[in-house]
């Protein structure tokens, strides 16, 4: 796991990005969608939570650091961190300007708690004007902190 990083969590964004089928089966059973890829889970399942325009969604781990590292590798420091941890879920949206994200007064800002059987991802809202976009390229906006929701992609 050491040698992951979150180019396949990248991978699995840009197919349900492209894919609406794949989509589909992703926010349905996201553990059995990854695994048409190729991926595992281990022993965990993974739910899939999608940001749309109404629905702002971030990750977090409150008893220690569950973090989804077959599609994302080692999470960062700051995801173990006590602070984060505990802020999140108090004032999520502080947390999240912290980051450079603003959610509009009118998002609902949904706080999703991993724990040791289950791992969250964020499928994030796809930028505007990369409809065209091929997966390859598509991917390579994903970045591991978008696929916890405290970032947006960017084109």
């Amino acid at each position: 796991l050491d040698s992951r990083d979150p180019v396949d969590g990248g991978r699995v964004i840009a197919k349900a990005w492209t894919d609406p089928d794949f989509k589909k089966r992703l926010l349905e059973d996201g553990t059995a969608a990854v695994g048409e890829m190729g991926l595992t889970m281990g022993d965990a399942e993974l739910v899939v939570v999608e940001n749309t325009d109404d629905v702002h969604n971030t990750i977090v781990c409150t008893l220690c650091s569950c973090y989804p590292r077959t599609l994302l590798g080692l999470p960062p420091d700051w995801y173990k961190s006590k602070s984060y941890r505990s802020r999140a879920v108090v004032e999520p949206r502080a947390v999240l300007k912290e980051f450079g994200t603003e959610v509009p007064d009118n998002v609902t800002v949904r706080v999703h708690d991993s724990n040791a059987d289950m791992r969250y991802l964020v499928l994030p809202k796809q930028p505007e004007g990369t409809e065209d976009w091929p997966a390859e390229k598509l991917a390579e906006i994903v970045s591991r902190d978008a696929l916890v929701g405290v970032v947006l992609p960017e084109a």
